[in-house]
C-alpha cells in the first residue's frame, strides 16, 4: 500500500477545508477528524459505557498530573463514566482535584526504573497485568495516554473502537520509507522498508479492554524476547506498538488533532482543532530524576 500514509493522496475527501485529508484507511477503518462525526449521536450510543484512562506518572513525571487531570475533567469524555488509572511510584504526590459525577481516580502503586527507556518499555507489561487483574472487570474501554500532555479541546466517544491508534504528528503526511520503524531483522518489532501503513504514536492508543490486553501482552512478550537477544527496539514500546498494529489493523485511526506538539511542529491548515497537546518541558531534567 505504497503511499497509504500520505494524507494528501488522491481519493481523499474534501471536508470544507483548504486541504484534502484521508478519512478512511485502505482496510476501510475511519480516520477521525473534526467534522467526520456527530457527538450527540455517539454520546447516546455510548451512554452506558465506562472508560478507563491509563497514565504513567513515574518519578518527576508526577508534576504533570494536576494539569493532565484538570484538563481531562474539562474535555475528556464529558458526560460519561471515567476511571483514571494513575500508575505511579509516588502515590502521596497524586493531586486531589474536583471530579465530575461518575468519575474517579484510582492510584496504582508501581515500582520505578533507573532509565526512562525502561519505564517506557514496562508500560506494556503493567497495562497487560492490570488489564487481567482489574480492568476487564471494571471498565469497557481503555485509553492509554502519555502524562506530559494536556487536553485543549473535546476528546470524546468518537475515538472508541475495538482497537484504535493515533497518527504520529511527525509522520502523518510522510511516505512510509521515512517512518522510524525498527529496521533490524533481529528485533520482534522489525518492519521491512516495503511494508507499513501508518506510523502510530505510542502516546495515544486503546480499545476494548480485551483488545488492549491482547496488544499489551503481545508487545510485552516481544520486548522480553528482544531483551533475551540483547536488542532494544529503536523507539522502545512505540516500535512494538507499530509492529502490532501492522499485523492487527486498528478498527479506527485518530488524526493528529488527537496528539500534537506546538513547540516542535508548525500547525498546518488542515488541523482545525488541537485536542491533546504536549506540555513544554526539559526532557533531560524530567527523565533522569
Amino acid at each position: 500500500m505504497e503511499g497509504a500514509s500520505n494524507l494528501w493522496s488522491p481519493g481523499a475527501v474534501q471536508r470544507s477545508t483548504p486541504v484534502d485529508v484521508l478519512v478512511m484507511t485502505p482496510w476501510f477503518a475511519p480516520i477521525i477528524w473534526d467534522g467526520t462525526f456527530d457527538s450527540a449521536i455517539l454520546d447516546a450510543q455510548f451512554r452506558d459505557t465506562t472508560i478507563g484512562l491509563t497514565v504513567f506518572a513515574i518519578k518527576k513525571y508526577v508534576v504533570f498530573l494536576r494539569l493532565f487531570l484538570e484538563t481531562a475533567e474539562k474535555y475528556f469524555m464529558v458526560g460519561h463514566k471515567v476511571t483514571y488509572y494513575v500508575f505511579t511510584d509516588r502515590p502521596a504526590d497524586v493531586p486531589q482535584i474536583a471530579l465530575r459525577a461518575g468519575r474517579q481516580v484510582v492510584v496504582l502503586h508501581v515500582g520505578s526504573y533507573r532509565r526512562w527507556q525502561d519505564i517506557s518499555m514496562h508500560r506494556m507489561e503493567m497495562i497487560s497485568n492490570f488489564s487481567r487483574q482489574r480492568f476487564l472487570h471494571e471498565v469497557d474501554y481503555l485509553v492509554c495516554l502519555d502524562v506530559d500532555m494536556k487536553f485543549s479541546d473535546h476528546v470524546g466517544v468518537e475515538i472508541l473502537a475495538p482497537l484504535f491508534g493515533t497518527l504520529h504528528p511527525g509522520f502523518y503526511a510522510a511516505d512510509r520509507q521515512s517512518f522510524t520503524y525498527e529496521r533490524r531483522p533481529l528485533s520482534r518489532a522489525y518492519i521491512p522498508r516495503d511494508e507499513g501503513d501508518f506510523y502510530y504514536a505510542g502516546g495515544f492508543f486503546g480499545g476494548s479492554v480485551p483488545e488492549v490486553y491482547r496488544l499489551t501482552t503481545a508487545c510485552h512478550q516481544a520486548m522480553t524476547a528482544d531483551q533475551a537477544q540483547g536488542i532494544e527496539a529503536v523507539w522502545h514500546d512505540e516500535s512494538h506498538l507499530n509492529r502490532y498494529l501492522l499485523s492487527h489493523k486498528p478498527s479506527k485511526v485518530l488524526s493528529p488533532e488527537y496528539l500534537w506538539d506546538e513547540r516542535m511542529l508548525q500547525r498546518p491548515p488542515l488541523l482545525r482543532k488541537l485536542r491533546y497537546v504536549a506540555v513544554p518541558k526539559n526532557h533531560g531534567e524530567i527523565r533522569n530524576r
